[in-house]
C-alpha cells in the first residue's frame, strides 16, 4: 500500500500518518519527492481496512500495490531511482554507465593498467574481485583486503567508482569501508542474512540475478535490502542458467526489458558472464542496451591469457575501448548519453 500525500501536507501530518501505520501493526516507509510524499506501508500481505488513512489530513490517495515486492516495485515509485556514487556518476535515469575491471584484482600492476584504460575509453566503475566465490576450492580465492585497498588506490589515481563483492556479513563491513558499490554475487542473491545486512549499511548495492532466479525471485530478493530502508539497489542480469551449451549462461534479454516496467531501480548487463566468451560480449553488450539496460559490466584484463580467473570471457584493452565506443553509438540510436565522472553529462549524438 502506498499513501500519497497532499503537496501541501505538514511535517506533522506526515507524521501522523506514520503513527497510525504503526498503530495498525506496519511499518511507514516514507519517500520525499518533489513535491510530495509519499509513505510506502511495509508487511501488509493481509487486507485490512484503510479508511483511517483515507481520512486523516494532508492524505490525498490511497494506493494498494498488488506486487508482493513492494518498494521497489514500479506502482510503489513511478520515476526511475537515480543512484549518484563517489565520483558524480549517475546510475538509471538516462545515462548508461559502463563498468570494466578484471575478474580478481590479482597484483597492483595489473589493476592499475587496467584502471588507466578502463578510465581512457570512457568507463566510470572498476570493477575488481578482492574476495572471489570459485567454485573450485583451489581456485584462486583472491587478495582480500589487500586487493581492496589496491582498488582504493586506483580510484584515487584514476578517478573511477569502485564496485567489488561481498560473500558474507563480516565481508560486506570490510567492503563498505573501500567500495562504492557492493557487490551481491548470483550465489547469495537468496542469502536473506546478507541482504538484511547490506541493507542496513546502506551503500548501494548491486544485486546480481541467481544462476536459476525468475524475475520475482530476484525482486523480492531486493526487496529485502529495501525493507531495511536502503532503495539504491541497482539489478543485475548476469545469465541463467539452462540445457544449453553454446554459452555459459543464457542471456535473458527479455528479462532486462520486462524488468525495467516491472521496478524503479536501474538494471546492468553483465555479458561476460552471462556469454562466457569475449567473442560473444560486444553484441550481447549492444543487445541489452537495445532494450533498456542502464549500464554494462563487463570483465577486462592487461592480458587474458594470464588472468588468474574468467580469461576466456575477459576483452583485451583494445576490445574494451571498441565496446565503449559501440555502447555509445547504440545509446545514441536511443537517444542515451554514456555516464561521465563528475556529475557531467555526455552527448548522445545520433548516428
Amino acid at each position: 500500500m502506498l499513501i500519497v500525500m497532499e503537496p501541501t501536507a505538514t511535517i506533522e501530518q506526515t507524521r501522523a500518518v506514520c503513527d497510525v501505520i504503526k498503530s495498525l501493526g506496519f511499518e511507514p516507509a516514507p519517500m520525499p519527492g518533489e513535491q510530495r510524499v509519499a509513505i510506502g506501508v511495509v508487511g501488509n500481505d493481509r487486507g485490512f481496512d484503510d479508511t483511517r488513512l483515507r481520512g486523516l489530513p494532508g492524505v490525498a490517495q490511497v494506493i494498494h500495490v498488488s506486487a508482493p515486492y513492494k518498494l521497489v516495485s514500479r506502482e510503489f515509485r513511478k520515476r526511475d531511482t537515480i543512484i549518484e556514487v563517489a565520483n558524480g556518476v549517475r546510475i538509471g535515469g538516462a545515462d548508461i554507465v559502463i563498468m570494466g575491471g578484471p575478474c580478481s584484482v590479482e597484483s597492483e600492476e595489473q589493476l592499475m593498467t587496467t584502471a588507466e584504460y578502463v578510465a581512457k575509453a570512457g568507463g566510470t566503475v572498476l570493477r575488481g574481485g578482492a574476495f572471489k566465490p570459485r567454485s573450485s576450492p583451489y581456485a584462486f580465492q583472491g587478495l582480500g583486503l589487500e586487493g581492496l585497498k589496491l582498488l582504493a588506490q586506483a580510484r584515487e589515481r584514476y578517478g573511477l567508482a569502485i564496485i567489488t563483492e561481498a560473500m558474507d556479513l563480516d565481508g560486506a563491513d570490510v567492503v563498505a569501508e573501500y567500495a562504492d558499490i557492493i557487490q551481491l554475487g548470483a550465489r547469495n542473491m537468496q542469502n536473506t542474512a546478507l541482504l538484511k545486512h547490506v541493507g542496513r549499511i546502506g551503500k548501494p548495492v548491486m544485486l546480481k540475478r541467481g544462476m536459476s532466479a525468475t524475475v520475482k525471485e530476484w525482486l523480492l530478493a531486493a526487496e529485502y535490502i529495501a525493507n531495511e530502508g536502503n532503495l539504491n539497489i541497482i539489478l543485475c542480469e548476469r545469465g541463467i542458467r539452462s540445457f544449453g551449451d553454446a554459452t555459459r549462461n543464457v542471456m535473458d534479454v527479455g528479462a532486462i526489458a520486462a524488468v525495467k516496467l516491472m521496478t524503479h531501480l536501474p538494471v546492468i548487463a553483465d555479458p561476460s558472464h552471462a556469454t562466457g566468451r569475449r567473442d560473444l560480449v560486444l553484441p550481447v553488450a549492444r543487445a541489452s542496451i537495445a532494450v533498456g539496460a542502464d549500464g554494462l559490466i563487463i570483465e577486462t584484463h592487461p592480458d587474458p591469457n594470464c588472468a588468474l580467473s574468467d580469461g576466456p570471457q575477459a576483452l583485451f584493452p583494445d576490445q574494451f575501448n571498441d565496446l565503449v565506443e559501440s555502447a555509445r553509438m547504440t545509446a545514441a540510436t536511443l537517444g542515451r548519453p554514456l555516464a561521465v565522472a563528475g556529475g557531467r553529462r555526455s552527448v548522445a549524438t545520433t548516428v
